[in-house]
């Protein structure tokens, strides 16, 4: 999981320093695929009681609310 977290920023990053929209939004989807992955790792973490519910509901919330504002980014870049 602090793989796939640190992921999220660094292919932002990356992304961000590319010289087209079209690299941008490339980078951007591979951020949102480590978004997706972290959250699958939260329900193994939580199947084998390595986090309570309410871990596990905040975590997964905090990546939902990133995974929108990745998507948010692509579509105003699309566009």
């Amino acid at each position: 999981m602090n793989r796939a977290a640190l992921s999220i920023m660094l292919n932002i990053a990356e992304g961000f320093g590319r010289r087209s929209n079209k690299e941008f939004i490339n980078y951007l989807n591979i951020s949102h695929g480590s978004t997706s992955e972290i959250q699958s790792a939260m329900y193994v973490a939580l199947d084998r009681k390595h986090v309570d519910d309410n871990i596990f509901k905040d975590i997964y919330a905090k990546c939902s609310e990133i995974s929108r504002m990745i998507m948010g980014l692509i579509k105003y870049l699309r566009d």
